[in-house]
């Protein structure tokens, strides 16, 4: 395959091109909006490097204000009030210039916030209304709702029953811990989205508009495009490569997806197949180190661990996933006849490998820098600079006014879709700690499961669907995090961070589950499929991440913890198990051959079985693959057709 352009600057603004209305590169609104940003970056790195201005450096107040106004305004401009939306009406200049002035105003009062408790009820209000608009145009009206319903919460709960009854608060005090007080805005929501995520936001817009994606596209292709179904296993590794970097499901789906579905269209895999495939994928960047996403950050601050300890924690579930992923993959391809591209149109990895190796030289940057270094979220700032610094080693890469300007424009896309997302949940925080009603809530969960270990995750598993199918992976991390998390420690004695990991993974859900499956959803729409025929079959191929959260809870080698010595048999046999549960899928077993319709529920169940790590669910599920395994292949070989 001849090589792809490097992504242009118009490229570089593609993922956000379908969700903001900011129109072509120099339009007035896109020229206000990267103004905007430039502003709010320049607070951001003002404040997270410590820069003064006369001697003095920005309070904490002082910068969550200025990030606050310069991005919730950019928002007001670049999120379409309602789909189609084209253009910025007159209502949004007014409220983006409105939260502008009012967060400048609390920023110049920051100091007596913190002094004297200093706060405006009436502004206060204002703030709390354009946070739910942009809410609701971030998230949609189920997220309002939740926002809404559980924000307001303190007014009523003295009339709630049990274990959800809290402590009631005023209207006017509620808006005070809300906006002004560490419990809302001004604690950690705030802290993850404008000091924490910012830096890796800003990594991911210089990646993209220095044609990272073509990279590890053309890489994947070299590696993998070779084989039976080539361009799926260039999907997947393609999208875990730069889903792991960028840490934003969406982005990627609209980069790598771009290009990668069209092309396992071409070969032979249906629509709707290869848009689960890239939803899948890039789903799992999300839990992939190096950086995944925004919620292993929030994990990090709630445990109170350094990202590196999440980091590694997170290596050999993702790699279980992507291997789950990978075999299904190929199943499919063998049980349909897809081959893979033509040697002919293959990149050169030689050639490939010599033109990128500047990103591969930032990727173990990155990784050096968060594993020894310990730098933590000034990583991703200085692998920008080194990226920068190296794009001007080649004319494709080279970052020109242009192509900078449109990086620029990308990462405020991201920045504000982040800000516009995570900002509203500080009033879903703040009532929870306010109230008290965390504390009854865990105590509660352990009554109601009547101490037994099992119930509760059963309720937990529950709650993060339920929370998580509304499109609320975050929400429903913090929610469960200081709810669930400490039940199950309490009652079961489990590792601190296996749970809080077991709670991000069924949070994480929600993208490809059912019936609101977002990343499926928009994966499908590039793909030209029916949105939950793909969410389905997304499902399906994704059905490693199902289960393995049980298995990690129960085994905590599996996330780095504790005991390695179990690792020597457990994940032996997790591995087989998803073979098993792979071939059973997809009606393919690998080294087999075709599995009858009949044989399939068995071979998935004995999979579980075996995978499972338990003594006695492993001997009988070992037990009874052999003879599963043993009749499938004596099948293939009496019957050659079905081979």
């Amino acid at each position: 395959m001849n090589e792809t352009p490097v992504t242009s600057p118009n490229d570089v603004s593609a993922a956000g091109s379908e969700v903001t209305r900011l129109g072509g590169l120099f339009s007035w609104q896109s020229i206000v909006f990267v103004t905007l940003s430039i502003c709010g970056l320049l607070a951001g790195l003002a404040y997270i490097f410590g820069f003064t201005w006369q001697g003095e450096r920005l309070l904490e107040g002082e910068y969550y204000w200025a990030f606050i106004g310069f991005f919730a305004a950019a928002a007001f401009i670049a999120l379409p009030a309602r789909a189609g939306q084209k253009t910025v009406p007159f209502y949004d200049v007014i409220a983006a210039v409105i939260i502008l002035a009012i967060s400048f105003y609390f920023a110049s009062n920051a100091w007596d916030m913190v002094q004297a408790g200093w706060s405006n009820l009436y502004l206060g209000i204002v703030v709390w209304l354009l946070m739910m608009e942009l809410a609701r145009r971030s998230g949609g009206i189920p997220f309002l709702l939740v926002v809404v319903v559980l924000g307001m919460y303190p007014l009523v709960a003295d009339y709630f029953p049990g274990l959800l009854m809290g402590i009631p608060y005023q209207f006017e005090y509620m808006i005070e811990a809300h906006v002004f007080r560490a419990e809302g805005m001004m604690g950690i929501t705030t802290k993850i989205v404008a000091e924490i995520v910012l830096g890796f936001l800003v990594f991911a817009g210089i990646l993209l508009a220095t044609g990272a994606g073509n990279f590890f596209i053309d890489l994947a292709n070299a590696g993998f495009g070779r084989y039976r179904g080539g361009p799926a296993k260039v999907a997947v590794v393609a999208s875990g490569f730069m889903g792991s970097l960028s840490g934003s499901i969406f982005s990627n789906i609209a980069g790598t997806g771009s290009i990668t579905i069209p092309t396992m269209k071409k070969v032979g895999y249906p629509a709707h197949y290869a848009g689960a495939i890239e939803a899948c994928a890039s789903t799992g960047g999300v839990v992939m180190p190096p950086v995944m996403g925004a919620i292993a950050f929030v994990m990090a601050i709630t445990i109170g661990v350094d990202y590196a300890t999440v980091m590694i924690a997170a290596i050999l579930p993702s790699l279980l996933f992507y291997f789950g992923l990978m075999l299904q993959v190929d199943a499919y391809a063998a049980r349909t006849g897809l081959k893979g591209m033509p040697q002919e149109d293959l990149p050169s990895t030689r050639k490939v490998l010599l033109k990128g190796w500047p990103f591969l030289s930032v990727m173990v940057f990155l990784i050096w820098g968060l594993l020894y270094m310990r730098w933590e979220y000034y990583t991703p700032w200085y692998a920008c600079l080194l990226m920068i610094a190296l794009s001007f080693l080649q004319r494709d890469t080279r970052m020109t006014p242009k192509r900078f300007y449109g990086a620029i424009r990308q990462i405020g896309v991201l920045v504000t879709q982040t800000a516009a997302i995570i900002l509203p949940i500080a009033f879903v925080v703040s009532a929870l700690t306010i109230t008290g009603v965390t504390g009854s809530l865990t105590s509660g969960l352990v009554a109601l499961g009547g101490g037994n270990i099992y119930l509760i995750i059963f309720f937990g598993i529950l709650a993060c669907f339920i929370m998580g199918m509304a499109g609320l992976a975050i929400v429903a991390y913090i929610f469960l995090a200081v709810t669930l998390a400490p039940a199950i420690i309490e009652v079961g004695g489990l590792n601190t961070i296996a749970v809080h990991f077991f709670i991000v993974y069924y949070a994480m859900l929600s993208v490809i589950t059912p019936p609101v499956g977002a990343a499926a959803f928009l994966a499908g729409t590039i793909a030209g499929a029916k949105p939950m025929k793909t969410s389905f079959t997304a499902m399906r191929l994704g059905i490693v991440i199902y289960f393995i959260p049980l298995f990690f809870l129960f085994q905590p080698a599996l996330v780095l913890q504790g005991d390695l010595t179990p690792l020597l048999y457990v994940l032996p046999s997790i591995i087989i198990g998803i073979m098993l549960i792979s071939g059973g899928l997809e009606g393919y077993l690998l080294g087999a051959g075709n599995v009858r319709r009949a044989l399939r529920l068995p071979l998935v169940a004995v999979g579980f079985a075996f995978s499972f790590p338990g003594f006695w669910t492993t001997i009988v599920g070992g037990v009874l693959s052999v003879i599963l395994v043993a009749i499938i292949w004596r099948q293939n070989r009496r019957t050659p057709a079905l081979a």
